[in-house]
Order: C-alpha cells, then sequence, then structure tokens
C-alpha cells in the first residue's frame, strides 16, 4: 500500500512540473517596451528619435514592441500640423508608434488639438507620463 502512495504522488508531482514547463513553454513572449521623450523643437532631434524608433521596431518586429514617443516642452512644436516633419510623424504613427502630447504645454502655449496633428494622442502632462511608464517596465531613451 505504501508503495502505491509513493508512486502515486511521484506520478502527481511528475504531471504537476510537465504542467508547469508546458506552461511558460507556451505562453507568448512578453512585447519589449519603450518610452522616448522628445522635448526639443528641433527637426534633427525628433529625426534621430523617430529613426530609433524605427530600428528598434525592426530589430523587435513591430508587433512585438511597443513604443511611446512623449513630446512636450518646445518639442510639441513638431506636432503641429504645419510641422516640417509632419510626414515622418504620420509615417510613424502607421507603423504603431504611439505618439503623445502632453496637454499641460499645450495650455500653456494656447494650442488646441485642432492645431496639431491628426492621431496624436494626448496625455495629462508628459514628465508624469514618462513616470508612469518606466514604472510600468517601459525601457526610457532621450535622443
Amino acid at each position: 500500500m505504501k508503495s502505491i502512495h509513493v508512486l502515486l504522488i511521484a506520478l502527481a508531482l511528475t504531471l504537476a512540473f510537465t504542467s508547469l514547463n508546458t506552461t511558460a513553454a507556451d505562453a507568448p513572449a512578453a512585447k519589449e517596451k519603450l518610452v522616448m521623450q522628445v522635448s526639443d523643437a528641433a527637426p534633427g532631434k525628433w529625426n534621430l528619435a523617430l529613426n530609433n524608433a524605427k530600428n528598434v521596431q525592426q530589430a523587435y518586429g513591430a508587433d512585438k514592441i511597443d513604443i511611446e514617443i512623449v513630446t512636450y516642452g518646445p518639442g510639441i512644436n513638431m506636432l503641429k500640423a504645419d510641422s516640417a516633419i509632419a510626414s515622418r510623424i504620420e509615417e510613424a504613427k502607421q507603423t504603431g508608434i504611439t505618439i503623445v502630447a502632453c496637454q499641460n504645454t499645450m495650455n500653456f502655449m494656447k494650442l488646441t488639438k485642432d492645431d496639431m496633428l491628426p492621431n496624436t494622442s494626448y496625455v495629462p502632462s508628459g514628465a508624469v507620463e514618462l513616470i508612469k511608464k518606466q514604472r510600468d517596465g517601459y525601457a526610457y531613451i532621450r535622443p
């Protein structure tokens, strides 16, 4: 009788470990996460940020990484509808890169959503958004 109990315990442990290993192997890999800060109005800085985002997206695969570019301060001018790099920003959005504008900056500069490029997302505070993203495990880059 004792040998049957030992055998049943061994079988139960084997099934438990097999179940754990199968679940871990079958689980989809977690997405990588990147948040970038652009607070400069210089088109060169924006182009660098957009190039970085595109390169990272190509390295990981667009479906395997979440990228958000947070814009505040003078950098928000590049998100205006008449921006010199509007086409590059729109191209980035189409590849799944999220671009967010700080509403604090917009209020200070007296900008409205009508002044901005379409499909721009908004956050109450760019600095707070960066803190939240880093707390949520996003890698941080400031080109």
